[in-house]
């Protein structure tokens, strides 16, 4: 309900069938198709022992096909060299390889995050509820989640494909004998490609991979096409279904589902024969299925493994998620393997030997890609005069301590020796503590290092270059030429600038990023596939810290990696001891171990005030905007941001900015709803939104100033997808950014909707002052105190401990 883009019925979105609590229950649908049914915990147990003493193979269990399978699925295909063999107990197999993509080969560019993605956070896929569905895509006939497609024809369809028009006029065709609409048409020709007519002719139910379609559109879109022979039973139905939960499934942060959840929605969905839709849909590789150890606390290791079964839970996921999550698992353990610990024989020159400082051109002065005159790694290859490729630097341990000794603060010191002997370090604290990642970027930077920090929006680039700059002074003796404040600015980026190559050191002959240190920022706003493509990034040896806040809302897309890798304790952890001071950050604080403290605000920096009903929410939210804020606080319109829970009801986003508009900037809406000098929230890309302002419109399209930057957003693309107005926002839309003032709206419809994280997160956005217009009454302190953020089911902490164990297990025999 909270995502950008996502249209919440009221504020209060309900919460989802969970996942499963795994256990022999959980484990009995799924690890082993064609037996007529997903077997049972014990069925499966017997299966792995099968395999493993020799009597079968595992690719006997994939064999058997349904009549669409035909016996040539791309999962049977990936087990003719031998088959694979189940999984010891507490292991995790990928036990279905291929599908409809082939493995991207390694190190290669992940792709882009899917248009298919939105911001819903929460525990399982809202699809496993009857009900409203969020949707980030304008459904095909309006706007309403629920409206049907109609039943009859608005076109005579064509008898056989061969009748179909060609390109996207043959996609209109049959989008309009299904009686959808016509401006489905590129969106489908862009999903299904170029014989996108011909599919959907041959299988209606594929409109439901199209973005924003539902499953009783595709079927009304069905029904039109297949008349009589049309029903819930066909097999094309199912596996579309199978998909489209998974996808949902990400939509609100899974990167997997357990395949009991997976069959009950489908049973839900009128499928009447579930497990032989799961069968199918592993057997041609469409879904993957992987087996976890379910931990059981307090539970004793068995003396003999062979005899004690250990319970496992059976997840089933979409190829490019898994294949997202070995990345960055991979990734993970490739930096922390790679790492060298240094020692007093290697590193830069030291600090005031001739020639090293002055030879750089300066700390930070490394952009052109030379050695600088550093020493490479010990056993690295000298780099070719004209290549960009530099080893990663290795100051010594006695000017890792020295930079530590000089950090600002006791937390500083501590994050500075960690990042010193260790590839990867999880650095946690709220928004006081990211002064401490400022101090090593730039301690790094006075060492000689490449180093930089990403954040995930130009404000949180804003405040960490001038945290950078503050914290350059401490360390202006480690380096006889420290950096300028110019240099200093170029240390802080934007993680998509990162990557793109707009910001940034850019990249070195061979693709890596041309960095020893990486800083990330907001690391819990790190999705699956975003990670992949910054670890894949970063060559052998070089530092990653993630540093964010465990109390604020998980990212957008799927998977929940920064508290994977905390859970998962692969790395060192630094703690910050840095609290937030202040009326409101003593509110934050308190919300983040859920407690609701009553705060003293001699400044009123903290004002509470009631709302009966959503219209009287809304009308104290102008007022406090448009008048009491600027007059009382000082703190003018434009600095003083909205957040609510949703974008629909009486007080949403939606209401909130037509009754903000009106008072502060009226006008007739000209393009397309939006007039010069409104606020908007530009969304470039599904997740992420920047805060902008409208300054015009032209042929070319809407003309926006985003960050002190033009933006223009091509007249096609205006709506609620790319740009909504933006006095009021979603907390998640706000994610990242601070403004001086904050008015958070609590209407009483949002109670459902609250937890902890949302709360922490909303309150936090506030500087100097917040407002909390209230209306849930006893239902804030009790999300507070009772609603903590609604689980994922990932399986990064699960690849990231087996990384581990074999390290310690390599370490020991080696």
């Amino acid at each position: 309900m909270d995502a950008p883009g996502v249209d919440a019925p009221g504020a209060a979105g309900g919460g989802g069938t969970e996942t499963g609590a795994g256990g022999p229950g959980g484990a009995g649908g799924a690890g082993v198709a064609g037996q007529g049914g997903l077997p049972t915990a014990a069925a499966l147990a017997a299966a792995v022992r099968a395999v493993e003493s020799g009597e079968r193979s595992a690719d006997s269990f994939f064999t058997a096909r349904s009549p669409r399978a035909g016996g040539t699925g791309a999962a049977a295909g990936a087990r003719k060299n031998g088959g694979v063999p189940a999984p010891a107990a507490g292991s995790q197999e990928r036990a279905g390889q291929g599908g409809p993509a082939s493995p991207a080969p390694e190190g290669a560019a992940r792709p882009a995050q899917s248009d298919t993605r939105g911001n819903a956070q929460g525990g399982a896929p809202s699809s496993l509820q009857n009900g409203p569905q969020a949707h980030t895509h304008p459904t095909p006939n309006g706007d309403g989640p629920n409206r049907p497609a109609p039943v009859e024809h608005a076109a005579p369809h064509p008898a056989t494909t061969a009748d179909l028009a060609p390109g996207l006029d043959g996609v209109r065709q049959v989008l309009a004998a299904g009686g959808a609409p016509e401006a489905l048409a590129g969106k489908t020709a862009e999903t299904l490609g170029e014989r996108a007519a011909e599919a959907l002719r041959e299988d209606p139910w594929q409109l439901l991979s199209v973005p924003g379609v539902r499953p009783e559109q595709a079927d009304g879109f069905a029904r039109a096409l297949l008349g009589p022979a049309c029903g819930p039973d066909d097999e094309r139905r199912a596996q579309a279904l199978v998909g489209w939960l998974l996808e949902q499934a990400a939509l609100a942060g899974h990167s997997a589902l357990e395949a009991s959840a997976l069959r009950a929605a489908l049973a839900q969905r009128s499928v009447p024969d579930p497990d032989e839709a799961l069968q199918t849909a592993i057997a041609e590789g469409a879904v993957l299925v992987f087996q976890d150890a379910i931990e059981t606390p307090g539970a004793r290791p068995a003396a003999d493994d062979e005899d004690e079964e250990q319970p496992v839970r059976v997840l089933l996921g979409l190829d490019r998620f898994a294949m997202a999550e070995e990345s960055v698992a991979d990734g993970l353990a490739r930096l922390l393997n790679t790492f060298e610990e240094p020692s007093d024989a290697d590193g830069v020159a030291s600090v005031g030997d001739e020639g090293s400082a002055d030879d750089e051109g300066g700390a930070g002065d490394d952009e052109d890609g030379g050695d600088g005159g550093d020493r490479p790694d010990a056993g690295a290859p000298e780099p070719d005069a004209d290549s960009p490729v530099r080893p990663v630097r290795q100051p010594s341990p006695a000017q890792w301590e020295a930079a530590a000794t000089a950090a600002p603060s006791p937390s500083a010191a501590e994050l500075i020796r960690a990042a010193a002997r260790s590839g990867l370090v999880a650095h946690t604290g709220a928004e006081a503590a990211r002064a401490e990642p400022a101090a090593l970027i730039a301690a790094a930077r006075a060492l000689g290092l490449r180093a930089c920090g990403a954040t995930h929006t130009a404000d949180g680039r804003a405040r960490l270059s001038r945290q950078v700059a503050e914290a350059t002074e401490a360390f202006a003796d480690l380096a006889a030429a420290p950096g300028a404040p110019e240099d200093a600015a170029k240390a802080a980026v934007t993680l998509s600038g990162l990557l793109a190559g707009r910001e940034g050191p850019g990249r070195d002959a061979d693709g890596a990023l041309a960095l020893d240190v990486l800083v990330v920022l907001d690391a819990p706003q790190l999705d699956l596939e975003t990670a992949a493509m910054l670890v894949e990034s970063l060559t052998d040896g070089t530092r990653l810290v993630l540093s964010g806040d465990p109390g604020m809302l998980w990212s957008a897309g799927p998977g929940r990696l920064f508290a994977d890798v905390l859970a998962a304790r692969c790395c060192p952890q630094v703690a910050s001891r840095t609290p937030d001071f202040g009326p409101v950050g003593e509110l934050v604080s308190g919300i983040g171990i859920g407690e609701l403290n009553q705060v003293e605000a001699p400044g009123k920096e903290v004002v509470i005030v009631p709302a009966r009903d959503p219209g009287e929410a809304v009308h104290r939210t102008v007022q406090l905007v448009a008048d009491s804020v600027p007059r009382a606080i000082g703190i003018p319109a434009e600095q003083t941001q909205v957040i609510t829970v949703g974008h629909g009801g009486a007080a949403g986003t939606r209401a909130l900015n037509a009754a903000l508009k009106e008072r502060l900037n009226p006008g007739p809406g000209r393009f397309g709803g939006f007039d010069p000098g409104d606020r908007v929230a530009y969304s470039p890309a599904p997740g992420r939104i920047v805060p902008g302002t409208v300054t015009g419109a032209d042929a070319a399209g809407l003309h926006l100033e985003c960050a002190g930057a033009p933006v223009v957003v091509p007249r096609e693309r205006v709506g609620a997808d790319t740009v909504r107005h933006g006095w009021a926002i979603t907390a998640h839309q706000a994610v990242g950014t601070r403004w001086p003032a904050a008015v958070v709206v609590l209407p009483g419809d949002a109670a459902k909707g609250l937890t902890r994280a949302w709360v922490y997160t909303a309150f936090g956005r506030a500087e100097r002052h917040l407002s909390v217009v209230q209306g849930v009454d006893q239902a804030l302190p009790r999300a507070v105190a009772e609603i903590p953020a609604k689980e994922r089911t990932t399986r990064l902490r699960t690849l990231l401990q087996l990384h581990t164990v074999q390290a310690t297990a390599d370490a020991l025999a080696g």
